[in-house]
């Protein structure tokens, strides 16, 4: 046999055949009946051995013409040898179940919202189908997702956007279309309006996520505005949903939010639909995609969006 080295270092490989010829000799303590279990003759096997112990520098057997028995090196190295051929038995297994996808690490971006009530369920699901498949979950907004996605630091994002929004350079598997509600502080006057006619909401101060979170999004509520021939009167912008529902519960104002942040029960605020009426003005939807890179590959990837398309 030709010794396998590491040119990097001295120590040498040893062939997986040594390690359960080994094993063999270990279980069997006899070199013939060993040598027939491996279906080779005795010689050979016996040169094995010594090769194997004159790589490691060691004996693991003590000889004697009636008996064979492990030396302590040799029984402590037994449970090893036999993992180590039980894994190596196991790799092409392994490596198909990565080909597809089964095997492996996901980095997953998401918006806030999804987690609200899509994502945990999804995450539990997957994790049960596909246990070595590993889920780096990383919140962050669609304008962070972006970056992470450019820089390649993420495979996937979970973003919001509004109805059709096609962010450049990405593939989009919709996920869910919502409509947008008002969240409005629980004392004020239009809580207890079902529904609230638009042009009285139109007046109240909003607060709302800066522009460059979710641009499509961000602009189609202004538009609405804007149809209605009025300008939004900002009381307050911040970036995470949590926080927009807290200041409204502060009082500081109302908010659009996707109907789906209703799961998010902060004491002081109610969810009220919104009516148009004959309005040109017309409350948006909005929607949340899964997106990544198009052309890249990526076998756990395409194996979460192929589950994602059957469970969504």
């Amino acid at each position: 046999m030709t010794e396998l080295t590491n040119p990097r270092r001295k120590t040498p490989l040893i062939e997986l055949r040594l390690w359960r010829q080994f094993v063999t000799l270990s279980e069997e303590l006899h070199f013939g009946r060993a040598a027939q279990q491996l279906n080779m003759t005795q010689p050979p096997l016996t040169q094995a051995i010594a090769q194997l112990e004159a790589v490691l520098g060691l004996r693991l057997f003590d000889r004697t013409k009636r008996s064979v028995q492990l030396t302590a090196a040799g029984v402590a190295l037994v449970p090893a040898a036999r993992d180590l051929l039980a894994r190596a038995q196991a790799l092409p297994a392994y490596a198909k179940a990565a080909a597809s996808g089964e095997v492996g690490q996901l980095r997953l971006a998401f918006v806030s919202t999804v987690g609200f009530s899509l994502l945990p369920q999804w995450v539990r699901t997957f994790r049960e189908r596909f246990p070595l498949a590993a889920l780096e979950l990383i919140e962050a907004t669609g304008d962070v997702q972006l970056q992470l996605l450019a820089r390649g630091e993420v495979d996937a994002g979970l973003m919001l956007h509004s109805p059709g929004f096609a962010p450049p350079g990405l593939e989009r598997m919709l996920i869910a279309s919502e409509p947008l509600v008002l969240a409005v502080p629980e004392h004020h006057p239009l809580a207890g309006v079902s529904p609230i006619p638009l042009v009285k909401v139109l007046v109240e101060p909003l607060v709302i996520f800066p522009r460059r979170i979710v641009p499509s999004l961000h602009d189609a509520i202004f538009g609405m505005y804007h149809a209605a021939g009025r300008l939004p009167q900002l009381a307050q912008e911040a970036i995470q949903m949590q926080t927009i529902v807290n200041l409204v519960s502060a009082g500081l104002g109302i908010a659009w939010v996707p109907s789906s942040v209703r799961q998010f029960q902060r004491p002081g605020v109610v969810y009220k639909e919104v009516a148009t009426g004959k309005s040109a003005a017309k409350v948006p939807g909005c929607e949340t995609s899964l997106v990544w890179t198009a052309g890249s590959a990526h076998a756990v990837r395409d194996r979460f969006v192929t589950f994602i398309s059957e469970t969504a």
